[in-house]
């Protein structure tokens, strides 16, 4: 999933109640307004992505900001998927995905979780999770429909909540353990809710939702009746505590379609393998509609991943404690930086408050921090709309999915900030 929220300032809408789309704008402006990319003057903004990668390049930085890993995942992953295009795994792949695949979910699923999916009912492969958020927005919601994201949120979720003509509303996620007040996530629901569109672990605050939350979740959609979608790409990555499929708890499994991806497990981002789970009259909803988007793609990458999910155990918790490593590198040169930073428990982005350097606008310093100190990051505020920027307007995100060394350096560069501003 590629971050693409924008680098200028937020559309003028009315989100005390959600954001609505403007009923006579064209789809694609819609899916801009929704993603932070029109500007008020109704012109397409450059992604704030794009801006820190060209003030990056420009300069020489680091660049901490996108997320995708520098290097390759595991070598037995690759050699698969070079055996099936050699062996002619290269026309179109069923629609629904390669059987070995689907059948590698559904035993990731009962290995893991002590879940069962069918893997000819309640199993579908998608081109990568991007596509999976959008057939299933796609299938189920339409203009009149409320749809319940955390906030920040991920931008791909607010360009298809506007896409399709919903309200995206929002419940804040507050500083410093990014973790939902639940009255306000209560008042968020209502009548109209379609959707709760849940990301755990969370994209971009690197919070990992207990029990007790999702529980809340589960009880809440099921008072609204709401579908639950659960974004769960980052569900190996997570540090020092379990993660919990929401549709695992009690009364959550026949409302609930879970998404994951290989991109974030096995870091080939570029192979764009996803797949969702959840009870057969919803996961054949969102096949109807991701058959004409797609139909599908990656044939040899997907006999490959299925390999990739029948890696031991020791892949897993390997790759964690690699991952975590790297977080408390980069949080070392954070702190000496003089941010307070916030110590992710998933992901692979940490998040910091720029106020006790005397800084207020994240964007502002986002924009200098490349020629300051030789790192690019992200502002939070991009993930928001303009009540929840302001709320986080002085948050930066950086990524830690990077080789060690360029780690290492990159928290040297930014152990010398304070004496650069």
């Amino acid at each position: 999933m590629a971050d693409m929220a924008s680098a200028g300032s937020s559309p003028s809408l009315d989100i005390s109640a959600g954001t609505t789309p403007d009923t006579g704008a064209a789809p694609w402006q819609r899916a801009a307004i929704g993603a932070n990319l029109l500007s008020p003057e109704g012109g397409l903004g450059v992604t704030i992505f794009e801006e820190m990668t060209t003030l990056a390049l420009s300069t020489g930085a680091i660049n901490l900001g996108q997320g995708f890993p520098d290097e390759d995942g595991p070598a037995e992953i690759k050699a698969a998927a070079q055996t099936a295009i050699e062996s002619g795994a290269n026309q179109y792949a069923p629609g629904k995905g390669v059987p070995a695949l689907r059948e590698a979910i559904a035993a990731h699923q009962q290995r893991f979780y002590g879940l069962a999916p069918d893997p000819d009912t309640e199993v579908l492969v998608t081109t990568g999770a991007t596509e999976a958020i959008a057939a299933t927005l796609l299938a189920f919601v339409q203009p009149g429909d409320e749809v319940l994201t955390f906030e920040p949120f991920y931008d791909s979720y607010g360009a298809i909540i506007g896409m399709a003509g919903a309200t995206h509303v929002t419940a804040p996620l507050l500083a410093p353990d990014f973790l939902p007040d639940l009255p306000a996530l209560e008042n968020a629901f209502s009548s109209r809710t379609k959707i709760v569109l849940l990301n755990n672990p969370h994209n971009p605050t690197g919070a990992v939702f207990p029990e007790s939350v999702l529980s809340r979740i589960v009880e809440l959609a099921a008072k609204y009746d709401a579908i639950i979608v659960s974004d769960e790409v980052y569900e190996h990555l997570t540090f020092g505590v379990a993660h919990i499929p929401i549709t695992s708890l009690p009364g959550a499994a026949e409302r609930t379609i879970t998404i994951s991806s290989a991109g974030k497990t096995f870091s080939f981002t570029g192979w764009k393998i996803g797949w969702l789970s959840g009870p057969e009259h919803l996961v054949s909803a969102v096949r109807t509609v991701k058959q004409f988007l797609t139909y599908s793609s990656g044939t040899p990458f997907q006999s490959a991943i299925a390999v990739g999910l029948g890696l031991p155990d020791e892949f897993y918790t390997g790759i964690a404690t690699t991952l975590q490593h790297k977080r408390d590198i980069l949080a070392e040169g954070l702190r000496a930086a003089g941010f307070d930073v916030y110590t992710p428990s998933g992901t692979y982005f940490i998040n910091v408050d720029t106020a006790p350097l005397g800084i207020r606008d994240s964007v502002d310093l986002a924009r200098r921090l490349p020629g300051l100190v030789g790192v690019a990051a992200i502002p939070v505020p991009v993930f928001c709309h303009p009540e929840g920027a302001e709320r986080t307007r002085s948050l930066l995100r950086f990524a830690f999915c990077k080789k060690t060394d360029v780690l290492e350096e990159a928290a040297s560069r930014l152990a010398t900030l304070k004496d650069r501003l």
